[in-house]
C-alpha cells in the first residue's frame, strides 16, 4: 500500500460553485456574484499566456478556484503523456488552485487521443495502472489530486470488482480524494442498473472533496450526460442522499454545452446551497 501524507486542500469551501465560462467572464469581474467558487477545465488555460489567463487569474483573485481535467487519460496502459503532465503541473504552479481533479477513464492508446472519456475495466490488473498513474500525478504536483466517476454507457464482462469498491480502493492505495458526480450516478444506474445505495456506502466518507451536479437528456432507452440542461429532479433526489452520507463538501454546477446566461447557473447553485443548508444547517 502507496499512500504518501499530500497536503489536502484548505481553500475551495464546502459550498456551492459553478463552472467558470468565457461567455461569463465579463460578467462576473463587474458584478462579483454571490457564488463560493469557481471551476474551470484545466486544458483550457495550458497556454503560456492570452486572454483566457488574463481572465482566470482576475477572477482566482476573487474567487477559490478548482481545476478539472479530461485529458489525463488515468486508465490507459502506456505512460502518461509528458507534455499534458508537465502543462498542468505549470498551470497548478501559476494558479494554485484549491482543488486538482480527474476523470477516472481512459482515451488515449500511444499517440492516438478519442475525443471521450470511456470506461475502465473494473479489475486487479486496471486498478494497478490507475493507481500507479495517480501516484505518479501527485508526485508531481506536490500534492493530492481527485478522481471522478464518469457516465457510461457499457460495462465489460470481464469486471470483477464493483464500481464503488473500485473507486473507494483506488482512494485507500494512493490517498487521493474523490470528486463524487452525482449525475453520473444517476446515468449510470438508469443505463447499467448500478445500485445507488451499494455505491454511496462503498466510497469513504473522509475520501469525498467535491460534488458535481449536471444535466441529462435522454435518447431511446439511454439517458445521456450532456452537460446542457438543469439538474433533473431525481438527481437533486440523489443529491440529497450524498448529502446524508458524506455532508457538506464542495458542490459544482457543471454546464458544458448550450450555456445559459449566468443568472440561470446562479440560480442552480442557490438551489443546492438551499439543499446543504436544509440537510445539514449548513450558514448561508
Amino acid at each position: 500500500m502507496r499512500i504518501t501524507p499530500f497536503a489536502a486542500a484548505q481553500t475551495v469551501p464546502a459550498l456551492p460553485g459553478i463552472g467558470l465560462r468565457p461567455p461569463h467572464y465579463q460578467q462576473i469581474l463587474q458584478q462579483q456574484p454571490r457564488v463560493g467558487w469557481f471551476e474551470v477545465h484545466s486544458e483550457n488555460y495550458f497556454g503560456a499566456g492570452g486572454q483566457p489567463l488574463h481572465f482566470l487569474e482576475s477572477i482566482r483573485a476573487a474567487y477559490p478556484l478548482s481545476l478539472h481535467g479530461v485529458g489525463l487519460s488515468l486508465g490507459s496502459t502506456g505512460p502518461l503523456a509528458e507534455g499534458h503532465l508537465q502543462c498542468l503541473c505549470d498551470l497548478v504552479s501559476r494558479i494554485q488552485p484549491g482543488l486538482v481533479s480527474e476523470h477516472l477513464s481512459w482515451g488515449r492508446v500511444g499517440p492516438a487521443h478519442l475525443n471521450d472519456l470511456l470506461p475502465l475495466p473494473y479489475t486487479d490488473e486496471a486498478l494497478d495502472v490507475v493507481c500507479d498513474h495517480i501516484d505518479e500525478v501527485q508526485e508531481r504536483l506536490r500534492r493530492q489530486i481527485l478522481i471522478e466517476n464518469i457516465s457510461s454507457y457499457i460495462q465489460f464482462r470481464h469486471s470483477t470488482i464493483p464500481e464503488g469498491d473500485f473507486i473507494a480502493r483506488v482512494a485507500r492505495r494512493t490517498g487521493c480524494g474523490i470528486l463524487l458526480d452525482v449525475n453520473n450516478l444517476y446515468v449510470n444506474e438508469a443505463n447499467n442498473g448500478i445500485d445507488r445505495v451499494s455505491y454511496l456506502d462503498a466510497l469513504p466518507v473522509c475520501a469525498i472533496r467535491e460534488i458535481h451536479l449536471a444535466g441529462h437528456d435522454r435518447a431511446g432507452s439511454l439517458l445521456i450526460d450532456t452537460h446542457g440542461t438543469r439538474v433533473a429532479a431525481p438527481v437533486w433526489e440523489l443529491y440529497a442522499q450524498a448529502l446524508d452520507r458524506f455532508g457538506p463538501v464542495p458542490t459544482l454546477i457543471e454546464w458544458d454545452t448550450d450555456i445559459p446566461p449566468l443568472d440561470v447557473l446562479l440560480e442552480e447553485s442557490d438551489h443546492a446551497r438551499e439543499m446543504m443548508r436544509t440537510h445539514h444547517a449548513f450558514p448561508s
